[in-house]
């Protein structure tokens, strides 16, 4: 798969404790991601934020969260991005979903001539 130049990027902020069809929701996101044939999915878990309830969730050991934030972030076409938000529309029910505009400049494992 190629992906070069105009893409978008799809972030998704959900809860450690979010869950969908009993799994942690970010897992059944990531197959589903993969599944639908998207470029690639990362997930990164923060150790720190709050959101719309302005309660904080940390990782600080006097204050141990069960429920920190997960930012699941995919880049890839437009066509495919759209194609695969009803999908996240739908397992998403607390949390905020955006989309950006981005420029893809390298995508694959190596450089040709390096």
């Amino acid at each position: 798969m190629t992906i070069e130049g105009k893409a978008k990027l799809l972030t998704i902020y959900i809860g450690e404790a979010d869950h969908y069809e009993h799994k942690p929701l970010y897992k059944a996101i990531v197959e589903v991601l993969r599944e639908k044939g998207i470029a690639g999915a990362t997930v990164l878990r923060g150790i720190e934020g709050f959101g719309k309830a302005s309660r904080i969730h940390t990782a600080a050991i006097l204050r141990l969260s069960e429920d920190l934030p997960i930012v699941v972030r995919v880049i890839d076409s437009e066509e495919r991005i759209e194609a695969v938000l009803p999908v996240i529309d739908e397992m998403v029910t607390d949390g905020l979903v955006t989309i950006e505009d981005v420029d893809v400049r390298f995508y694959g494992t190596q450089k040709e001539g390096s």
